[in-house]
């Protein structure tokens, strides 16, 4: 029994592993990385395109060398080609070179997700298999949600995605259980041309709805910004991962894609309206899970394929029209449309429940009836009640209209330079497909103060209010007028909630790669303490001396207290030998803040202000700075 469970945890790691590299690496990480490097427009769908058909292709292919290689071998050689794909997308790609990798990555996740699923009763043993595929899936977007996960950089995302493919190989040696893969679940099949068009259809919904929450900011701020939402979002998948096996254990194959679909459809419609999106948010992941475990359980368990061979063809057809193809419309409709359409919704609605709903006529005619009556007078009574239309936008839809009305464009841009300094300054830069898909779009008319596209990913919700009301109290040569008549009602609070969801459409953490800035070294040899003291008392001391404007007024708001820069303690200095690399960081900290707090970057100073700040306080810190 031992050896069973041991064997059934190692399917659930196998599966969790192919989840998460698929999910944060192939459909999200990558992507981003594509983004930084400038491929966008018809250049990206070139690349997805080749991803697509590298995918297709060796899911096809895969039935049809079965019998040549071990299964084991063939995981092994599939997760090897996974990590060298991952590796590989770290380099400076250029439009061919993605290419190949992309195609590269959909080989590799061909040839992995064919074989593990048709072989998977190797690593399940006899211990509840689909339970566990359930539980391994769960883990998988568990760990995808996870926050540190989900908004590290695209390279950390690749080490991540690697390192756990890596680790997969050393899984691959089956169990040696003796087996019974065809009786471990005593299955009534879903008949595989309703699966694969109920596949299909779903992984279609879930593909467009992901799309179009990544590139909408109003709706992604309401979905996957936060750690609230995120650990929410993973609780809901493992949660819902779990249930949808129990359910599959009990043969309960069409109530699963019913639920998923219900789950699904219902948040692609809520996405429709912007004040909804907390409704939608909570049942996307719910449908998502739902299917994901069929998407394993069925083919690998409960088809009624009676050989591996017939497995490994149901297998290949399953993820090559269901998985890949589905997938690819699912996203060309995102960046087409924009929204998943209503009738789209119906259609798929109708594939995939008009069977169970003909088959519960047939069973209940009489209940299925009264429902049905039941159905038609409630919507016969909601025409009879007066109809009720509230303010449904969202606070991020109302905070953009107060951008526009206070003329925020005649001084902000929101237009990243891509090839510049900008990059560096203000974030990564957005492609023209990006910025035509706004309504209307916010270039700007010209650039007084900073870019504002990634604002949300360099300043905290504080800063943004405290800056807003009083802007020379927190930015001391700031010559911008104070807003704080718009907190008399509730517009300041919609306009920073506008501007805390302006972030890369790929991730909600630190956008921008400063750990390779360093300050000329002219700038060091120029520095002058005198000139260091006056950035002092106009920038810094407002907030971290204990008396300082900022820090009084919104003592109870910071994330943490500031560091008083004088007495210490200094909790963001790493331990060191020298003074010289304690100004070094502390020159990175003053010109690009400190993610995760409430600590602004100060982009706009000049290297030699940065360099003589950062000598004056290394001069007139009272407590000595940690050495290691």
């Amino acid at each position: 029994m031992i050896r069973q469970e041991l064997a059934g945890w190692k399917a659930a790691t196998l599966v969790a592993i192919t989840y998460v590299y698929f999910l944060i690496f192939a459909q999200f990480g990558f992507l981003a990385r594509l983004a930084a490097l400038g491929i966008a427009g018809d250049s990206l769908k070139t690349v997805m395109a080749a991803m697509a058909a590298g995918g297709i292709l060796f899911s096809l292919l895969v039935p049809k060398i079965n019998a040549a290689t071990s299964p084991a071998l063939r995981l092994r050689i599939a997760l090897g080609i996974c990590v060298v794909a991952s590796i590989l997308s770290l380099l400076p790609l250029s439009l061919s070179s993605a290419t190949s990798v992309a195609f590269l990555i959909g080989a590799g996740l061909g040839i992995l997700t064919v074989t593990l699923v048709t072989h998977l009763h190797h690593w399940t043993g006899t211990c509840n298999p689909v339970l566990m595929i359930g539980i391994g899936t769960g883990i998988g977007y568990f760990l995808c949600n996870v926050p540190a996960i989900f908004t590290a950089s695209p390279k950390d995302q690749a080490l991540w995605a690697s390192g756990l493919c890596a680790a997969g190989t050393l899984l691959a040696t089956p169990t040696r259980i003796q087996l019974r893969p065809a009786s471990v679940v005593q299955a009534v099949p879903l008949p595989f041309p309703r699966a694969l068009v109920s596949f299909a259809a779903l992984v279609w919904l879930d593909s467009a709805a992901f799309y179009i929450i990544q590139h909408t900011p109003a709706l992604k701020s309401g979905t996957w910004m936060g750690e609230l939402h995120l650990w929410t979002n993973a609780c809901i998948h493992f949660a819902a991962a779990v249930l949808a096996a129990l359910l599959l254990q009990d043969r309960r194959v069409s109530l699963v894609l019913a639920c998923a679909f219900v789950a699904l459809g219902s948040a692609c419609l809520l996405l429709l309206d912007p004040a909804l999106t907390l409704s939608a948010s909570l049942l996307y992941p719910l449908g998502v899970s739902f299917y994901s475990v069929a998407l394993v359980a069925y083919p690998s368990y409960l088809s009624g394929a009676e050989t591996e061979q017939q497995r490994a063809r149901l297998t290949g057809w399953i993820y090559a029209v269901a998985g890949w193809t589905g997938s690819a419309l699912g996203i060309g409709m995102g960046q087409n449309l924009g929204h998943v359409p209503v009738w789209f919704v119906l259609a798929a609605g109708i594939a995939i429940l008009l069977p169970v709903f003909l088959r519960q006529v047939r069973v209940n005619a009489r209940e299925v009836g009264l429902l049905c009556a039941a159905l038609v007078i409630a919507y016969t009574l909601t025409h009879w009640l007066p109809a009720h239309s509230p303010n449904s936008d969202s606070a991020v839809d109302k905070g953009r209209q107060v951008y526009i009305s206070e003329g925020c464009i005649h001084c902000h841009s929101q237009y990243v330079r891509p090839n510049t300094q900008d990059v560096l300054l203000w974030g990564p830069a957005e492609s023209l497909e990006q910025l035509h898909n706004q309504q209307p779009p916010l270039i700007g008319n010209r650039r007084q103060g900073p870019d504002l596209s990634q604002v949300g990913a360099r300043r905290s919700t504080l800063w943004l209010k405290a800056h807003l009301m009083d802007p020379v109290q927190v930015s001391g040569d700031s010559i911008m007028p104070s807003y704080a008549f718009l907190f008399r009602d509730n517009r300041g609070e919609s306009l920073v909630a506008y501007l805390a969801s302006l972030q890369n459409p790929f991730s909600t953490g630190e956008q921008r790669d400063t750990s390779a800035w360093r300050l000329a070294e002219p700038a060091w040899t120029k520095a002058n303490p005198a000139i260091g003291e006056q950035v002092y008392q106009r920038d810094c001391k407002t907030c971290h001396e204990a008396d300082g404007a900022t820090r009084t007024k919104w003592s109870a708001s910071f994330r943490q207290p500031p560091s008083n820069l004088l007495t210490g303690p200094f909790k963001h200095l790493q331990p060191s030998e020298s003074m010289q690399a304690y100004m070094v960081h502390i020159a990175q900290i003053a010109k690009f803040g400190i993610p995760g707090t409430d600590m602004p970057g100060h982009e706009y100073l000049s290297d030699s202000k940065i360099a003589s700040l950062s000598l004056w306080l290394a001069q007139h810190a009272t407590q000595p700075f940690p050495h290691s």
